[in-house]
């Protein structure tokens, strides 16, 4: 998981740097074919085309759908916001996970851990500051992005927790980024440009840094808890912090900061509840 949150913090930096020459949608469909690099690799260390072999659509489809409108949503305000800003509203997916894994996967959730949910949404308000002007309506892309996210990440564990009928990671990756290509080709009739060869080397950097990501976010979903490993995913934050500062200059104002300092820290304990449990667990 912290391997992956890292991965993903650097493709997140090439994409807000590519997003200000070229549509999302474009972004998208191209870094998508590159991601088919790392794919083929791990398909070929997973036994070949075997290895691509899809036991569930229907589970696989609504995994795909939903990350195709989180990755749409969150690249969206990746352009438009500071990437420390974005991501830190990100932070409320372990909390989504948190209030969706006692319904949809029937682990127990004790009063509180509810109480950190609650002290978390109110660092989300924090941050968004509603009236204030700031963020408001386009606040709610990265946090829509991580509901979307959490709902995907259980659908994930819920794929692979069966042995006997589990997909593999590097199936579940290929069909996903498919959908992901598809969808942004959907966009090509609103004005794509050609990239130049550096952009083009960007993106297919881009390509391997979310290839690579997913299937380490994959494997962690495969033999943990959703709830156990999600709060290591805030690790990425001090990536975000320094990559915004170093390249575009954006230092996160004290609201932001407040806000994430109790998003994090409800993610935190809610980590540490979810130790208590287990080690009670018989």
């Amino acid at each position: 998981m912290v391997g992956g949150s890292a991965l993903l913090t650097l493709n997140d930096g090439t994409v807000k740097w590519l997003s200000a020459d070229y549509p999302i949608g474009e972004i998208m469909t191209l870094r998508g074919l590159f991601v088919f690099l790392p794919i083929a690799f791990f398909a070929w260390r997973g036994g070949g085309l075997r290895a691509l072999d899809i036991r569930n659509l229907g589970a696989q489809g609504a995994r795909a759908a939903l990350t195709m409108l989180s990755t749409l949503f969150y690249l969206t305000a990746l352009a438009v916001m500071p990437i420390a800003d974005t991501i830190a509203l990100t932070f409320t997916g372990p909390l989504f996970l948190t209030v969706l894994v006692s319904p949809l996967l029937g682990e127990p959730v004790g009063w509180r851990r509810w109480t950190a949910v609650v002290v978390g949404f109110m660092g989300i308000v924090v941050m968004v500051r509603p009236g204030s002007g700031t963020l408001q309506v386009v606040a709610l892309l990265p946090v829509g992005a991580a509901l979307m996210g959490a709902v995907r990440d259980i659908i994930t564990r819920r794929i692979t927790s069966d042995i006997a009928t589990a997909e593999s990671s590097v199936a579940i990756l290929c069909f996903t980024t498919l959908v992901v290509i598809l969808a942004g080709l959907l966009t090509l009739p609103f004005g794509w440009r050609m990239p130049t060869i550096g952009d083009v080397g960007l993106l297919a950097c881009s390509g391997f840094l979310i290839g690579g990501a997913h299937y380490l976010l994959i494997e962690a979903f495969r033999y943990a808890e959703a709830g156990l490993i999600a709060p290591f995913k805030y690790t990425s934050i001090v990536w975000a912090v320094l990559f915004g500062f170093l390249v575009w200059g954006d230092i996160p104002d004290r609201w932001m900061v407040g806000g994430a300092i109790l998003v994090i820290g409800s993610g935190l304990y809610i980590f540490h509840r979810e130790a208590v449990s287990h080690t009670r667990a018989p």
